[in-house]
């Protein structure tokens, strides 16, 4: 067994080594010309190939290879940077009409982290497998959709049409951690205000059945830190309200209040965007040391970071004295903070957009997609956060979409990947969105024309 051992971990060595030079040397990994006649899967490949994963995403390549992108296609474009060294690109393809509201199709540039030795294929070289699988960080998370708006732009321009409405396009930084620094800038600035936007498209999520998920609000983050404190003792004194005893209670007490709503989802009672999720992120304790921690001290200090997720017709003001009351109460030494807090909008109601006829949008995509042969599920509560809320808090429509059917959902996954064959399809299903948004007009605008 030692010698099957040490065998073992000798190639696990050697296979580690191998990936991590195939990583670094980075190959250009795309389908051939015949395989690819329009150049769509290619183009989504070198995109995919940038490196944009956070602590320190490439955004300016990113920006090059999108300017390439507008030049290609005639499109106007400028560079915008709120916040230096991250930049957002706005391309404008303009209507025959500017007077009408505008079309913001929006998506981020931005992706998360990627654990290499997690990964089958190295997650920034948008390898191709035998069964036309792309494997690539953002894949599906999203940097697919922002290539399907420029691809589906690409087939309209082809065809002769010419949009009534002003198209515009934004590739926004920072979505993974935020989106402060990019699509929350974007939206509060003089520029936005000009583009007199009418509807926003961002982001939805992978469907795993044939029917295409689609979002009409999200759930808002609320990231609790919870912290206790106690005196100090030996690792071997027995005493009452310890920092570590006061905050084992409350995380007794929140994971007890996760499972109840959990519970909900499982039972198929509500769907998971409609319950509040709570999940503790990370626990800090202990007195450190070089190669552990002491174990003869009993902390003083002790917190735990908490994701919390509300959908936006939750009763916020009960759960926030369930956190005074319950998880952090000031009788046992305990106090909480809020790192991000986002509810409402500053009208103090629920960020939500429409889904009936009040929304004509709304109506528009269910034709469009139905038109070019494709199915969508019942409007849904997207059960994490994206940059559509910074847009919603302004009283605009936001609409969560992103065309993958028949798809595991595996963003911010190991092994990321969206079928080519998806993501073609996926480009027909924006081709026919973007046609009827930029063709709609309503009869107080036709009455203009005339």
């Amino acid at each position: 067994m030692d010698v099957i051992h040490r065998n073992s971990s000798v190639f696990a060595r050697l296979h580690s080594l191998i990936f991590l030079l195939l990583f670094f040397l980075k190959p250009l990994i795309v389908v051939s010309a015949a395989d690819d006649p329009t150049g769509a899967i290619t183009r989504f490949q070198k995109y995919l190939q940038i490196n944009t994963a956070h602590p320190n995403p490439d955004y300016s390549a990113a920006a090059n290879f999108i300017l390439s992108q507008a030049k290609a296609l005639a499109l106007e474009y400028q560079t915008l940077e709120f916040i230096k060294g991250k930049p957002v690109i706005l391309l404008k393809w303009p209507g025959k009409n500017p007077d009408l509201p505008s079309i913001l199709l929006n998506s981020h540039t931005d992706v998360v982290p990627a654990e290499l030795q997690k990964w089958n294929h190295p997650p920034f070289d948008a390898h191709l497998d035998q069964a036309g699988n792309i494997y690539a960080r953002g894949s599906q998370d999203m940097k697919c959709v922002g290539m399907q708006y420029l691809e589906a732009i690409r087939r309209l321009k082809d065809s002769g049409f010419h949009p009534v409405r002003t198209v515009y396009l934004s590739f926004v930084p920072d979505e993974e951690i935020g989106g402060h620094d990019g699509a929350e800038k974007f939206a509060e600035s003089e520029i936005f205000r000009e583009m007199n936007v009418g509807i926003v498209l961002d982001e939805g999520l992978a469907s795993t059945n044939e029917n295409y998920r689609v979002f009409y609000a999200e759930r808002c983050p609320w990231w609790l830190v919870i912290k206790a404190t106690g005196a100090p003792a030996h690792g071997s004194k027995l005493y009452d309200n310890s920092a570590m005893e006061n905050l084992l209670k409350s995380i007794e007490s929140v994971m007890k209040f996760r499972a109840a709503q959990f519970d909900m989802v499982k039972t198929g009672l509500k769907a998971e965007g409609d319950v509040i999720s709570a999940n503790m992120v990370f626990l800090k304790a202990g007195t450190p040391t070089p190669t552990g921690f002491v174990m003869n001290l009993q902390p003083s200090e002790a917190e735990a970071g908490f994701d919390i997720r509300l959908p936006p017709t939750a009763d916020q003001p009960s759960l926030e004295r369930r956190i005074a009351e319950e998880w952090a109460p000031s009788s046992r030494n305990m106090t909480f903070e809020f790192k991000q807090k986002v509810s409402v909008n500053k009208h103090g109601k629920p960020i939500l957009t429409a889904t009936d006829s009040s929304n004509p949008w709304w109506a528009l995509l269910e034709e469009a997609v139905k038109k070019a042969s494709g199915k969508l599920g019942k409007p849904e509560i997207f059960p994490a956060s994206t940059d559509a809320r910074h847009f919603r808090t302004r009283g605009l429509p936001a609409i969560g979409f992103s065309p993958m059917a028949n798809t595991p959902i595996l963003l911010h996954d190991h092994n990321e990947f969206l079928s080519q064959a998806e993501y073609l399809r996926g480009i027909e299903i924006y081709e026919s969105i973007i046609q009827a948004y930029a063709s709609y007009m309503n009869k107080d605008d036709a009455k203009d024309e005339l």
